[in-house]
């Protein structure tokens, strides 16, 4: 049985964008440079970063095209419920979006608690130590899990509230890659930018690593979609959405490539750590300076963070209004009117997540939404042109069907060329066949597709 959505639309443009941004530009792409580096052997790992924002680009039409035609809290599960339909295989797909996401999305999260920890190890060393008769408990990841229960308790707040919060924390992102980008090209050497000998030989080994780094520049370009999960909060979604969408990839795309130019001109590919950004701000303009950009980095994890709590919560809720998922997560919080436990639950799961690895964490989170999200979406976005080519699109993508069919080329090509590809694919497959058998025994008992009506 269907409850009516409760959500307001209070959010507009400017803040759409801000949430997106904060999404994208995380800690992610701070810490993931050297990794993106060491996947290709030199500053040709640049490539790295103009593919992954090809595939956003082109994947972001999709969502910018789907997020208009279907405005609705939760983003993908309203989309996949449509696309397959309503009352026959769209309430499995969609039931199978909301399981992966009980993985995904806190996995997502859990990034970006890790990254904060390991910034925060940067300004404070001892952080890095195991607690004391524990080897296996480090204090970073216990600072991350109570960065992350901190954060959704920030959240318990109203929408409203939330967006001024959030404009707040955007503008924090903003100067802080402004002063990465500022204190590299001030002290920058262009002939560190020269690539290794033999790096733009076409090998085996040049395709791996292009798919090894594409996988981790697509993970810092995600995010450009967190309006759609906002979609029945959105002010004018029809032309918010898209533009959001849209503006999103091409900005923060810029952002990044500026900024890796920036550090791969002051720092050596050679020489890079996981804290390079803060290490440019320290050559450029001193150790204090140095301290004080972990700080912003620090906070630009901790905007991620809160982006992803507030736009991921509201897909188990839709879910659960469909009554295509647990009645608990359709509660919504009495006063502030937002998703109460399904916030709480995705901050729960995330907080264990802090507890592995996160080269882990990212190769696991992007390979399960690639094949039990995205995939359907491509193939989805085609399959609704032809079944319901009369549906009202406020937003048509552009060149169509080029976008799906390249977005689809990008995500397999970042799923098969990397090392150890059949790992994570695996454990993307063991988490579908285990939501396809849940749903199937839960359907059974309530005489649902496609046991019933």
């Amino acid at each position: 049985m269907q409850v009516q959505d409760q959500l307001e639309r209070r959010v507009g443009l400017t803040a759409a964008i801000s949430l997106n941004m904060m999404n994208m530009i995380g800690v992610g792409p701070f810490i993931t440079l050297p990794l993106v580096v060491a996947a290709m052997g030199g500053s040709q790992a640049l490539l790295g970063w103009v593919l992954g924002a090809l595939i956003a680009l082109a994947d972001g039409l999709v969502w910018a095209e789907l997020g208009a035609a279907m405005p609705e809290a939760g983003g993908s599960y309203a989309f996949l419920r449509e696309i397959y339909g309503r009352d026959g295989a769209g309430r499995l797909v969609s039931f199978l979006y909301i399981w992966q996401l009980g993985f995904s999305a806190p996995l997502s999260i859990a990034s970006g608690c890790i990254g904060f920890a390991e910034y925060a190890v940067y300004l404070y060393p001892p952080l890095k130590d195991a607690a004391p008769g524990l080897p296996w408990l480090h204090y970073t990841s216990l600072l991350a899990a109570g960065t992350c229960l901190a954060l959704v308790a920030l959240l318990f707040r109203s929408v409203e509230q939330v967006k001024r919060v959030g404009l707040v924390l955007w503008a924090g992102v903003m100067l802080t890659i402004g002063a990465v980008i500022v204190g590299g090209f001030t002290h920058f050497h262009a002939t560190l930018l020269t690539p290794p000998a033999g790096a733009w030989h076409l090998t085996p080994g040049f395709w791996l690593g292009l798919g090894a780094a594409t996988l981790i520049t697509t993970y810092d370009y995600w995010g450009y979609y967190n309006v759609c999960f906002l979609g029945s909060e959105i002010k004018e979604p029809g032309k918010t959405i898209p533009r959001a969408v849209l503006f999103s990839v091409v900005i923060v795309a810029v952002l990044y490539l500026l900024m890796n130019i920036s550090v791969l001109g002051v720092i050596p590919a050679d020489k890079l750590t996981t804290t390079a950004a803060a290490e440019v701000v320290r050559i450029a303009f001193g150790p204090v300076a140095g301290g004080l950009m972990a700080v912003f980095i620090m906070w630009t994890a901790l905007s991620s963070v809160f982006a992803l709590l507030l736009g991921y919560s509201r897909a188990p809720y839709a879910a659960a209004l469909d009554g295509n998922y647990f009645k608990a997560f359709g509660h919504v919080h009495e006063k502030h009117k937002f998703p109460d436990v399904s916030l709480l639950a995705m901050g729960a799961v995330a907080a264990f997540c802090c507890f592995f690895r996160l080269v882990e964490v990212i190769a696991a989170l992007v390979v399960i939404r690639v094949v039990l999200q995205y995939v359907l979406q491509q193939v989805g976005v085609m399959v609704l042109r032809v079944k319901r080519p009369e549906m009202r699109r406020p937003f048509r993508m552009w060149l169509y069907p080029l976008p799906p069919l390249a977005a689809l080329a990008g995500f397999g090509f970042i799923l098969v060329s990397r090392p150890d590809a059949l790992k994570e694919f695996g454990f993307a497959v063991l988490v579908g066949v285990t939501g396809a058998m849940l749903y199937f025994l839960r359907a059974r008992r309530r005489r649902e597709w496609p046991f019933g009506a």
